[in-house]
This record gives C-alpha cells, sequence and structure tokens, in this order.
C-alpha cells in the first residue's frame, strides 16, 4: 500500500465527568486522529498522548510537533506492505512509542480493510466479548467514592478499580471492601510512592486486592522488585513497561507478577502482541489498561483484549463511561456480564462520525 495523504486532528473532548489520579484532575481529554489515505481505502488511528506530562512525558504536543516533523515525512508517499514495514521507517526515531503507536493503528485499519479482515482475525483473537471493568478516580471524600462505585456497580460493572496517593489509600480502599466485601477491586497509584514511603499501603495485602498497579517510579524496576517481596499481592506494571525488552526483565526479576498492555505506552498494536506472547510463555496473565480512548482506540482495544493471556477485566469500559460524544458512529456498550463485545467489521470496525471530529478538532495538518 502507498501511503498518500495524511491528516492530523488535533481535538479535545469534554468527559462526562472529570478525572483524578495521583497527577492531577482533568475535565477533557486531548487526543490527535490520525487519517491516512491509500488506494481508495482510509485507515483511522488514535494517538492517546493526553495534553500534560502526568502519565508519562509525551503529550499531545509533543506528539504533534513529532508527528508533524518526523514522522510524516518519514512515511508519506512509502510503500507499506505490514506494521513492521512502517517501524523500519521511522527506526530512526528514538521513542515517542504513542505518535507511533497511532499511526501505526491506521496502518493495521487499512491492511484489514484491504485483506477484508477484522483485526481481531489479523491478531489472532478469539473472543467475542471481553471482560472489562471501571477505573475511579480520586473522589472528595470516602462517601462520595462509595456512591460512585455503587452507581458503576448499577450499571452492570463487575471489576472496579480506584486510582489511590499518599494520603488517599488505606483508608478509601478499606472503605470500599467493607462496603462491598465480594468487589473484584484493584488499585492504581501511577508511580506515587517511593520505596520508603510505600510501607504506608502495606495493609492493602489484606483487602483481597487483584492487584496493585504502578506504585513506585515509572523507569524503576529494582525496586519494584524489592516491593514484590514483601506482598502476597500481585503488584502489576504499567508505566514500566514500554516494550517487550523490559517486560522480559520485569519477569527475569520478579519486579512484577502481572502485566498492564496499553498499545500507545509501548508503541503499538505490534509490540502489544510481543509482550502478550512473552508474558502468555512466562505464565504472567495480562490485562488491557486504557488511556480514555475513543472510539477508535476502545476497537482496537477490544480486539487486542480478545487475545488468550487477557486473563483479567480491562480498563476499556463503555462509550458513555467517559463521552456523551464521540467521534466514531458506533458506541460500545456494557453487556450484563460486565463484558463489551469486540467489533467484528473490517479493519478497527468503526465508521468516522465526521460532524463530531470537526465540532472537536482544534488544529488539523496535511501531508
Amino acid at each position: 500500500m502507498k501511503l498518500e495523504k495524511i491528516t492530523l486532528s488535533h481535538l479535545r473532548m469534554p468527559l462526562v465527568s472529570h478525572f483524578e489520579t495521583s497527577f492531577g484532575r482533568i475535565f477533557d481529554r486531548d487526543s490527535i486522529l490520525i487519517t491516512i489515505q491509500s488506494e481508495g481505502l482510509i485507515g483511522y488511528g488514535e494517538c492517546a498522548a493526553d495534553r500534560d506530562p502526568g502519565y508519562g512525558y509525551e503529550t499531545s504536543g509533543t506528539a504533534w510537533h513529532i508527528l508533524k516533523d518526523f514522522i510524516l515525512p518519514a512515511i508519506q508517499g512509502k510503500e507499506v506492505v505490514t506494521p513492521e514495514d512502517f517501524r523500519l521507517l521511522v527506526g530512526n526515531i528514538k521513542g515517542h512509542e504513542m505518535a507511533k503507536a497511532g499511526v501505526e493503528m491506521a496502518i493495521w485499519d487499512l491492511i484489514g480493510k484491504k485483506e477484508g479482515k477484522s483485526l481481531q482475525m489479523l491478531l489472532g483473537g478469539s473472543k467475542s466479548k471481553v471482560d472489562v471493568g471501571v477505573s475511579v478516580g480520586l473522589q472528595d471524600t470516602p462517601e462520595d467514592l462509595l456512591r460512585v462505585i455503587e452507581n458503576y456497580l448499577k450499571d452492570g460493572y463487575g471489576r472496579v478499580k480506584l486510582k489511590i496517593k499518599p494520603g488517599r489509600d488505606v483508608g478509601d480502599v478499606a472503605a470500599a471492601r467493607a462496603a462491598f466485601p465480594n468487589l473484584k477491586l484493584q488499585v492504581d497509584a501511577n508511580s506515587a510512592y517511593t520505596l520508603e514511603t510505600a510501607k504506608a499501603i502495606q495493609p492493602l495485602d489484606d483487602l483481597n486486592l487483584l492487584l496493585i498497579e504502578q506504585p513506585l517510579a515509572e523507569d524503576d524496576l529494582w525496586d519494584h522488585h524489592i516491593l514484590q517481596q514483601k506482598f502476597k499481592t500481585p503488584l502489576c506494571l504499567d508505566e514500566t513497561i514500554i516494550s517487550a525488552r523490559h517486560t522480559r526483565q520485569a519477569i527475569e526479576m520478579d519486579a512484577c507478577r502481572i502485566v498492564n498492555i496499553k498499545a500507545g505506552r509501548v508503541g503499538g498494536i505490534s509490540e502489544s502482541l510481543a509482550i502478550h506472547d512473552l508474558c502468555y510463555t512466562a505464565d504472567i496473565p495480562v490485562w488491557c489498561g486504557g488511556m480514555l480512548e475513543t472510539g477508535i482506540g476502545r476497537a482496537a482495544n477490544l480486539a487486542l483484549a480478545s487475545l488468550p493471556n487477557f486473563k483479567l477485566p480491562g480498563d476499556i469500559s463503555a462509550t458513555d463511561r467517559y463521552y456523551d460524544e464521540d467521534i466514531t458512529h458506533e458506541r460500545f456498550t456494557l453487556n450484563a456480564d460486565s463484558t463489551i463485545d469486540v467489533p467484528t467489521g473490517v479493519g478497527l470496525g468503526v465508521t468516522i462520525n465526521e460532524s463530531a471530529v470537526k465540532n472537536f478538532t482544534m488544529h488539523e495538518y496535511s501531508l
């Protein structure tokens, strides 16, 4: 396929409700829509980098710069048959995996459309629906937190993830466990602790959690190894895992016993597959993390999470958890058993709501 016209659209979309983690509170979500035209087909991808450098160093602004000034000039007009061809074309660009992942997603979409196959078929996924949960941000009070959890349980979610940070950890989680003793519950610190301050969350070990996600710094494998020895609850790495190589190192040193796979964080679907396969061989379960994606990224996540080693519910959630209006015509809904159906259409299996894209676009660039 010759990659012809490529368009970037910087979107800002209002969230249904604010979302707060250990690194801040947001009321809307930035992303970059990538549109690639090739041989009469159109592929869509999403760069999930946010406006602020809280989760990672990439932002919508840095991704825009890397896409516009480096990635697009490297690939426009080039022949690409496989996602690996794309990776070779941008191999001299260090880092910026979220920017690369958005383009790679559009290429996967094009390949699926050209071959008449869904992304799930291309990846070898087998599940028609995947188990999902909901991620609950920090609330103003423990009472507010319990009300939010209760409402999500009424919606049908069977697993809840709580964001924590120093001062808002054991008390909140203990209150949730007391109120909902049989709930599948896990927590996410987003690197809010050090090896020393993590002593404060030792009582979490007695609350029957599925996992404790990313308690320590995003670049610290060794201290996670030390901390895992102190907990019977599995530690799960998110921000630390940026490649299959880092995954292998984490497994070898027992820095975690569960891995969160986010295609954006690791550079795309291809690297996600490599991480999935490596963990499967090592008997390390994985699950699909969410980054408040639009319907484009949500569709890709569902296809990815249909692979066999995605054994824990993902942070994919229904469309209405985040957006009143999305940029895809398709809206993903929660089934009664806390699952969401995997798209079956060709490519990503979604169609674009051009009117919504226009409404949410702050600026656009084409090459």
